[in-house]
């Protein structure tokens, strides 16, 4: 079973995907080759790139060297265009992977001149209706509630993704993104799901919870389940595709194995997001905060 979430346009988009932005791949052709067709012969067939991570060409050489059909792989991509450039720089995204991404996000808000996001989601948009991204979906990453907002106004193609740091400890600050998200049918995509679990200093109050689910599931399905399952599987059940990062064979053999589980209970759903909304901690810092203010929330409990 490959669990799989619809997006707006008819799509359906593997819920776990491999992205290759990170842990030292960034302009690393060989590793990120590697690591992409470790991703692969692991069975997870949804890769991550971007213009910035300077890994489209490996990525089709991955896909190539696995031997797994392009047809059968989802691949998103992320441009930092400006609109004046748009159309080049779209086509070298396609030229870098050697075939058409099946999503292309603009990857920051902050990238076209300010006040100009609107005009921007308009040319995108046209490379569509002219061909050049026919068959190709649409979304965008690390957008506030304003600059979906901007680009909503004038959309004839909505986006149908918004990719942006999620997990529990983020929820009180992106409500708005999300109940935008809901209202236009713009699926999340999370990057640092496991945040909470890897980069909080002592893992919150969340980590009881996280700790007592994974308990239940190991006693339940008799597997070995750690919290990094359990909050993978958590934020798929919230409708949210996971991206993770790892290079670790094992750990990319662990997150397809997460297709094959069982769901989490719902009061256990619910507890992790109630536990998760006492908090306010953010890895990925960025840009998110500004004219977005953060939540008055402790960073820890």
């Amino acid at each position: 079973m490959t669990r799989t979430i619809k997006l707006s346009d008819g799509k359906v988009i593997p819920a776990i995907g491999w992205g290759n932005g990170t842990g030292g791949l960034f302009g690393n052709h060989d590793p990120a080759v590697e690591n992409g067709i470790a991703a692969l012969k692991a069975g997870i067939y949804h890769i991550d790139t971007a213009e910035c991570y300077k890994t489209e060409e490996a990525t089709a050489e991955a896909i190539k060297q696995a031997g797994v059909k392009r047809e059968d792989i989802w691949v998103t991509t992320k441009s930092l265009s400006g609109i004046e450039k748009i159309r080049s720089n779209v086509q070298q995204r396609i030229k870098n992977l050697g075939f058409k991404p099946d999503l292309l996000l603009l990857h920051f808000p902050t990238v076209p001149k300010e006040g100009s996001t609107s005009e921007f989601w308009t040319n995108f948009e046209d490379l569509v209706y002219d061909g050049t991204l026919e068959g190709v979906s649409l979304g965008v990453s690390n957008f506030r509630p304003q600059d979906l907002e901007a680009i909503l106004k004038v959309a004839r193609i909505k986006p149908v993704v918004n990719q942006l740091e999620y997990h529990p400890y983020v929820l009180e600050h992106i409500q708005p993104v999300l109940d935008i998200g809901e209202k236009h049918n713009i699926v999340t995509e999370s990057f640092g799901l496991l945040t909470p679990v890897l980069r909080h200093p002592t893992g919150g109050p969340l980590k009881p919870v996280l700790e007592k689910v994974a308990a239940r599931l190991s006693k339940d399905t008799g597997k070995e389940i750690d919290t990094v399952t359990v909050l993978t599987l958590w934020t798929i059940q919230k409708g949210v595709v996971a991206v993770t990062s790892s290079r670790n064979p094992a750990n990319l053999k662990k997150f397809k194995e997460i297709d094959d589980l069982p769901d989490l209970k719902p009061e256990e759903v619910k507890e992790i997001e109630q536990v998760g909304r006492q908090v306010h901690f953010r890895h990925y810092k960025s840009h998110m905060s500004k004219d977005f203010p953060d939540p008055n929330l402790p960073e820890d409990l």
